[in-house]
């Protein structure tokens, strides 16, 4: 059996749904600073402060984006059911899981100023880290399927 036939339809682009949400929000990251006014937050006098809060802001917005479109380019590869580029994808998939995480149990996002924000990035990396693992799941059990069909 073809190994790219055996992984659902629906598998393939839930793949690419979540890696395009992936990388709207790195793409987004690069601009949140200034859409939200973060500086306005922090006294200027502490530029040591906001410099390390826009490297990790950007650092951050370069693995998003970065990572899912590389995984957009190699879905041929992970369709494939290559080994590094399943972990690669999983790796992603855990970034997102910790995340949903951060936001549900250890530190839920406050919600001054902007209630619908804060319950909104909720919801979203939660749908996003389950849809993740979904594929992921489906990804991995194709794999262990297919080598033991061998």
């Amino acid at each position: 059996m073809n190994k790219e036939k055996s992984i659902k339809v629906g598998t393939k682009i839930t793949y690419y749904i979540t890696l395009t949400l992936s990388m709207l929000v790195g793409f987004w990251h690069f601009f949140v600073p200034h859409l939200y006014n973060w500086y306005d937050y922090l006294p200027m006098q502490y530029e040591n402060l906001i410099v390390g809060i826009d490297y990790t802001n950007l650092c951050f917005a370069l693995l998003l984006f970065g990572s899912s479109l590389v995984l957009i380019i190699l879905a041929k590869s992970v369709f494939a059911l290559n080994f590094e580029t399943l972990v690669f994808y999983t790796f992603l998939t855990v970034v997102w899981v910790f995340r949903a995480c951060l936001a549900t149990f250890i530190e839920p996002w406050p919600l001054e100023p902007i209630p619908a924000v804060a319950i909104g990035q909720l919801i979203g990396s939660v749908i996003l880290a389950l849809l993740m693992v979904f594929v992921t799941t489906m990804l991995w059990k194709t794999r262990v399927r297919v080598k033991y069909e061998r």
